[in-house]
């Protein structure tokens, strides 16, 4: 089964979709199958290839999750503020937080390295659906079959990284009805430019999240370095400095993160009665730990602030999902999706003998998960340096091992992403650890039996608080030159280690990998029913829909669109003035206070510029940062949210209300303009630096 809390990490934007008919400016289509006929039809223009390729190759992901663009020839890349955040965050210290002031880098030599950004470049694509279901032998189990397909994958993954040197990912598209191979052109050298005040990127905090009209100005600059150098590329947006017109056809091609638009109704139902809710305790309760931590003072409350913000941002999510798929609506409607599909398959003697027992595998892999999930998701830590040290000690038993035989993220061609994650310069905060811990075990205790054998492991008989302490100031993983040498010492360094963290991990990692293990069993299950699925959706379907959102580049296509909303109707676009109406309605109390430049410089400000606009583009979370594109190929705004009615978008797909929020491109260039000096910035943005 699927870990929901992973799959939907990285959630900041929600819009959804019908897995039986594709409907106007429905989907996240993959650039090996845009929706051309579609678009042609509805729009009147035709996508070629050149055009795709090159909105391809000026797109990139950022592997702490997010989408982004090159914006200049010299490597610039935009993306939003939330999504740069974690970067910022980790650069701060008690004297300079660029989360909270913002930052700006006139000169290259300014420009501050972000301490653990990975961005990738979509080079190419191949389909190895052939390659990857020929390894699982007629008549196989389905633990052999799981297995097999893994191997197979590895292998693919790392002949291709061998071959050509690119970071190389197979994709599974359509339940397992497709396979692809993704190779991307990886940089690691990402140096932070600009980013405004958080104050003015998340402006209406909390309360105004997954709302609109918004007046935020979510964006962040940074600029890719290869060999001490600014690359330099030819596939850069050009800008656009209108902007999109009322109900204009606009792209976005980003990197949404992890949909369930074809999941069976046995799947939602799993997870809109347990994974989900259990999920949402579990985030408001790390909220409360963080919160009171903050009370500490000042640094307590810039060390938590950022975790704070993204538990909420999920918080709101998760209460979205389960409200969702408690909705009548929602639910008939994914009820009859998969009633008509059955009944397709069902019709055809073929189908029905190759596919018709898939939904009932489904159904026993699921009664499994009920079994094993309220133990294996309960046994959680909250602490960052145990994960570490979990990571170390699989790290050096799994690269002995064959390739194919590895856990999931320890196969060849990860490990070096692997390896620059476990040595990241970036801070680690004690205090923050100690509480994190104490809320994660205090959590654990309440939710597991008392004589569990993790929760025996870790607490050995000792009060969460006193576990914490004594781990946390008796470690000394929070040193990335400790965690190296740990890296570069394999088993025998392991094995010899008495840093208390390490000497954990070693404890642990049987249970957790026994945890795997069952995990796999449920997986091989739903796997190769998965698969059946995906085929007989192509067998029903065709080609005709696209698959779940995988974290890979994918294009959807809208227009700059208003929508009615509280018994009137919500502005396609909201401008300058209506930043300053909000703050003034609010007597400039927080969040929705200005900040001290937007007061100083108003009268600096064309106010009737368009700030935010929404449009019909279907996206979910992991396309924040990406470009929002005209038929042009130029950029005319930035995805950085999507409404509150859209986060049903994991199951469904309504163009009706839902609907991608976005910075709109002539606000950003004001903003660098008019309000931070930043000048230069501007035209190198806009074609015009010398």
């Amino acid at each position: 089964m699927k870990n929901a809390f992973l799959r939907t990490s990285c959630i900041a934007l929600l819009l959804g979709f019908a897995t039986t008919g594709t409907r106007a400016d429905e989907g996240m289509w993959t650039f090996d199958n845009p929706p051309v006929n579609l678009i042609q039809q509805r729009y009147g223009f035709t996508i070629t290839k050149e055009w795709l390729d090159h909105v391809r190759l000026s797109c990139v992901r950022l592997n702490d999750g997010g989408s982004g663009s090159f914006v200049s020839a010299d490597g610039l890349l935009l993306t939003n503020h939330h999504v740069a955040r974690g970067q910022l965050q980790k650069s701060s210290t008690a004297e300079h937080d660029y989360v909270h002031d913002g930052f700006y880098a006139p000169t290259y030599d300014q420009e501050m390295k972000s301490p653990d950004l990975e961005v990738n470049v979509l080079q190419s694509t191949e389909d190895v659906t052939a390659k990857v279901q020929a390894a699982v032998k007629p008549g196989s189990s389905d633990e052999d079959a799981f297995k097999a397909r893994n191997a197979a994958i590895a292998a693919i993954e790392a002949d291709s990284l061998k071959a050509t040197g690119l970071r190389s990912d197979v994709v599974t598209l359509y339940q397992g009805g497709e396979y692809w191979l993704y190779r991307y052109k990886k940089y690691t050298d990402v140096r932070i430019v600009f980013a405004p005040e958080d104050q003015a990127a998340f402006y209406g905090g909390d309360p105004d999240n997954f709302t609109y009209p918004r007046y935020d100005l979510d964006m962040a600059l940074f600029r890719v370095y290869e060999n001490g150098k600014p690359i330099h590329t030819e596939n850069y947006l050009k800008w656009s400095a209108n902007g999109p017109s009322k109900d204009e056809l606009v792209f976005v091609a980003g990197h949404p993160g992890s949909s369930e638009r074809q999941d069976t109704v046995a799947q939602l139902s799993f997870d809109r009665d347990m994974a989900d809710p259990a999920i949402l305790a579990l985030l408001e309760s790390r909220v409360k730990t963080l919160q009171q931590y903050s009370t500490g003072g000042a640094e307590q409350t810039r060390q938590a602030a950022s975790q704070i913000f993204g538990l909420q941002n999920a918080i709101k999510v998760f209460r979205g999902r389960i409200d969702g798929l408690n909705d009548k609506k929602v639910w008939d409607k994914k009820v009859k999706e998969e009633t008509d599909f059955r009944q397709r398959v069902e019709a055809n003697p073929m189908w029905q003998k190759d596919y018709g027992d898939a939904w009932k595998e489904i159904e026993r892999a699921v009664q499994q998960d009920e079994a094993l999930f309220p133990v294996t998701f309960h046994r959680r830590s909250g602490s960052q340096l145990l994960a570490t040290a979990l990571n170390l000690v699989q790290y050096a038993a799994e690269v002995t091992k064959p390739d194919g035989d590895r856990l999931p993220g320890f196969h060849e061609s990860q490990l070096e992403s692997l390896k620059y994650e476990l040595v990241s310069p970036a801070p680690v905060y004690p205090g923050l650890e100690i509480a994190q811990m104490t809320g994660g075990l205090e959590e654990a205790s309440k939710s597991l039996p008392a004589n569990d054998e993790w929760l025996t492991a870790v607490l050995n008989g000792q009060e969460p608080a006193v576990v914490a302490k004594s781990l946390v100031d008796g470690t000394k993983l929070a040193d990335p030159a400790v965690r190296k040498a740990l890296l570069e010492g394999g088993q025998s360094a392991i094995t010899a280690s008495t840093d208390p963290m390490i000497v954990l991990a070693r404890k642990i990692d049987p249970i957790v990998r026994a945890d795997r293990k069952k995990q796999d069993a449920i997986d091989s299950i739903e796997e190769r029913a998965g698969e059946k699925l995906g085929k007989a959706r192509f067998a029903v379907y065709g080609k005709s829909s696209y698959p779940d959102a995988t974290f890979t580049l994918r294009l959807s296509y809208g227009a700059a669109s208003g929508y009615p909303m509280n018994g009137t109707i919500a502005p396609y676009k909201t401008t300058y003035y209506g930043l300053y109406d909000r703050a003034t309605s609010f007597n400039n109390a927080p969040p929705f206070n200005l900040p001290k430049r937007y007061v100083e410089r108003h009268d600096k400000i064309d106010l009737s510029t368009p700030l935010d606009f929404v449009s019909t583009n279907d996206i979910i979370g992991g396309n924040s940062g990406s470009p929002v594109i005209n038929s042009k190929g130029e950029l005319v705004g930035l995805i950085f949210d999507g409404n509150i009615e859209s986060i049903v978008g994991d199951f469904i797909y309504d163009d009706y209300q839902n609907r991608s929020v976005a910075v709109h491109s002539s606000a950003m260039i004001m903003a660098l303009r008019q309000l931070y000096d930043a000048g230069k910035l501007a035209d190198e943005i806009e074609g015009n630096a010398h």
